[in-house]
């Protein structure tokens, strides 16, 4: 009988070197393929080689971007630039302004008391705390593309500067105020420099199981190193758990009752009002006048009873901040390791909050603008004495649920700020220490996060093990070596995962054409002599080698359990279905043609199923395409399977094909079975079934879909 094939690209399909026998045997069945496009190189330009189609995607995202300039307007660039003028050009003050006048208040008289408390945690004065909830939220109004994100002093980022530049300088030293301010503008253009050169996606590699725990394992830290304001004696400034526990241990001696419950029954009003604020909606006021009313009732309590053992704020200079450049810059080598980790808190924080915030609202927001406007806002906010500030989780959701719909709220804190610097510091004076550390806990108090790791315990077992490692580094060696450690470990899984990629060895589900993971779908059958394997991954150089091991060993471990079609005693045929490979390198290319010369001295042969656009142009430029051959590459696996199957079955049959004797020449009849067999139908061979079937119902022209019923 005559073999051709439907597919034009395997008219020149031969199978003389598939034969153990070395004759030329064809296939004794038509099945009909989908033909593949190949891509004509010539268009793609002359340079040729793998590395071209990295050429094409470089032209082609330039061609994009130079499109989306042309089409832009001016106002479009005025916008781009000062994304304020979007939500100005569209404000509805009839809508609007009484919901952000509202929510701009709220935050301001819940960001006044919390600005005091973290500059005392970042070891400055209060006044400095006032001083970056000013000009750096007015700046950010301007720059800053959400409209939702409530900037300026957080806990965690005062808890860095306090770690830094305790080892730098005193407390109470000028040089250590400087520092602090030199810090802002150094975070300040390495945010700008992000956001220019677009590198906020950078912070995908950092997985969120390290936020967690390192914001858990921070927040301990800032909750015990506030704990000498309850316990009324100083302890060891640290950002490791050990050293603060002994000293508070050490210090145990001078414990004072007074100022532990003071701050004891304003940590518990904190926690109440937040807990109700929370829980219902109508209350929802309170969770942002906590931090006011424990200001307003330590304050209270200390003008009317004088108690000498409680700690006070003391003066605090009034007025707004003058304009002045930042000092000390011979220390700013020494400053930049701490400037990064800064910056890469502000991404962590207020990039993915404000793209929450932006979601809910039905808002675009761009990162890289985001970025931008964080640096110019803390650039600004260091000529006018700010430390470093960045978008809190707190005060931006309160903001949120006050129903701000645009930076309108922002201007409105801003403008509460600066009346309290202008009317409200002589006030501040009285307020109690103790009331301001309890603000600080109850705020850090929601960071830790125990909660993601129960959940990461019993979904995750690995990510659970990263949160493990930085949580525990954090706490018992330090902030940055946390932070260093989490983010090294979260890379070193992903460059595992990339290396060892998931790898799946195919069959089909009975009753279809449908190649499903064996492993997945146990009901799933394979056929002897062809291996099917599909790789989820891109193939390049780091990969390529556990990619070809897995080959070798699916080649060589063959469960016959669930295979199916005519017996052959090794692998003939592996099928790659690389649907999913989205990229492929000069390295995987190179590999693939010595896997192809591997396979082809011990007369295996591969098939190529399904490849990308990409991957098929890189492919055929390298010459792997020809050196493998066309015939050999399919749109579908089915396709694929069709035509080793039959090249299967016909080297079953090749020691048969010998010329007989004479004593074994067939007779008339044994003639007459044997063109029937030829015609059995081509699902019957994948099947495995080998009894003959009803003529009627067998046509080799027809594609080898379902079984048929009789």
């Amino acid at each position: 009988m005559e073999i051709t094939y439907a597919s034009p690209s395997a008219g020149d399909l031969t199978y003389s070197s598939f034969t153990p026998s070395g004759s030329s045997i064809m296939p004794t069945r038509l099945v009909k393929i989908i033909p593949l496009q190949h891509p004509d190189t010539t268009s793609y330009g002359s340079s040729g080689g793998v590395y071209s189609s990295s050429s094409s995607w470089s032209n082609s995202l330039f061609s994009g971007w130079r499109g989306k300039i042309e089409r832009m307007t001016f106002i479009d660039w005025i916008e781009m630039f000062l994304p304020c003028c979007l939500w100005i050009r569209t404000y509805r003050w009839r809508e609007y302004f009484q919901v952000d006048l509202m929510a701009g208040t709220t935050v301001g008289i819940m960001l006044v008391p919390q600005a005091m408390s973290y500059a005392k945690l970042a070891g400055l004065e209060p006044i400095y705390g006032l001083y970056s909830g000013f000009v750096p939220i007015f700046i950010y109004v301007i720059f800053g593309s959400s409209r939702q994100l409530a900037i300026g002093p957080v806990a965690l980022v005062s808890l860095l500067v306090s770690n830094v530049l305790s080892g730098i300088a005193d407390s109470t030293d000028a040089l250590y105020t400087e520092l602090a301010i030199l810090l802002a503008l150094m975070v300040g253009i390495l945010e700008c420099i992000m956001g220019l050169l677009r590198l906020g996606w950078l912070i995908r590699f950092v997985s969120h199981s390290v936020i967690s725990g390192f914001t858990t394992a921070s927040a301990i830290v800032i909750g015990l190193s506030q704990a000498k304001y309850f316990l009324g004696y100083e302890i060891d400034r640290s950002s490791e758990i050990v050293p603060i526990i002994k000293s508070i241990i050490s210090g145990s001696d001078e414990f004072s009752w007074p100022p532990f419950v003071m701050g004891s029954i304003i940590l518990a009003i904190l926690q109440s009002m937040k807990h109700l604020g929370k829980s219902r909606k109508h209350l929802r006021f309170l969770r942002a006048m906590g931090p006011l009313t424990a200001v307003v009732l330590g304050t209270t309590f200390v003008k009317i009873y004088h108690p000498s053992s409680i700690t006070l704020v003391g003066d605090i200079p009034q007025g707004l901040p003058s304009f002045s450049i930042p000092k000390s810059f011979h220390y700013a080598k020494s400053l930049i390791p701490t400037a990064l980790l800064i910056t890469g808190v502000a991404i962590l924080e207020s990039v993915g909050i404000a793209k929450a915030l932006a979601a809910k609202n039905g808002c675009e927001l761009d990162s890289n603008q985001e970025l931008f406007g964080l640096g110019v806002a803390n650039i600004f906010g260091s000529f006018f004495s700010a430390y470093p500030t960045t978008g809190s989780f707190s005060r931006s959701a309160v903001n949120h649920e006050s129903g701000a719909k645009t930076g309108l709220s922002g201007i409105v804190t801003g403008i509460i700020m600066g009346c309290a610097l202008l009317f409200l510091t002589p006030l501040f004076e009285y307020i109690p220490q103790c009331a301001l550390a309890a603000i600080v806990i109850s705020a850090v108090i929601s960071l830790v996060d125990y909660e993601e790791a129960i959940f990461l315990w019993h979904v995750a077992k690995k990510d659970f093990l990263l949160w493990t490692i930085t949580s525990t580094t954090t706490l018992f060696l330090g902030i940055e070596i946390g932070v260093f450690v989490g983010v090294g470990v979260s890379l070193a899984f992903v460059i595992h995962e990339s290396a060892n990629p998931h790898i799946a060895v195919l069959g089909r589900l009975p009753g279809t054409t449908v190649y499903r993971n064996i492993q997945q779908y146990p009901e799933a059958y394979t056929y002897n002599g062809i291996v099917i394997v599909r790789i989820d991954a891109p193939i390049y150089f780091a990969n390529i080698s556990y990619i070809k091991d897995r080959l070798r060993e699916y080649e060589v471990v063959v469960d016959k359990l669930t295979r199916r079609g005519p017996e052959v005693e090794r692998i003939y045929f592996v099928i790659l279905e690389m649907a999913p490979v989205t990229y492929i390198d000069s390295s995987a290319v190179q590999a693939l043609k010595d896997l192809h010369h591997e396979y082809k001295s011990r007369d295996i042969q591969i098939a190529i199923s399904n490849p990308n656009r990409e991957v098929l142009l890189t492919l055929s430029k390298s010459g792997v395409v020809e050196l493998i051959g066309k015939e050999w590459y399919f749109v579908r696996v089915h396709d694929a399977v069709q035509v080793c199957l039959q090249h299967v079955q016909s080297i079953k049959e090749a020691p048969k094909a010998s010329d007989p004797s004479p004593e074994e020449k067939p007779s008339f009849f044994q003639r007459l079975l044997k063109q029937r067999g030829e015609d059995l139908s081509v699902s019957e061979l994948e099947s495995g079934n080998n009894k003959p079937s009803d003529s009627k119902q067998s046509d080799p022209k027809l594609e080898p879909l379902l079984f048929r019923k009789s």
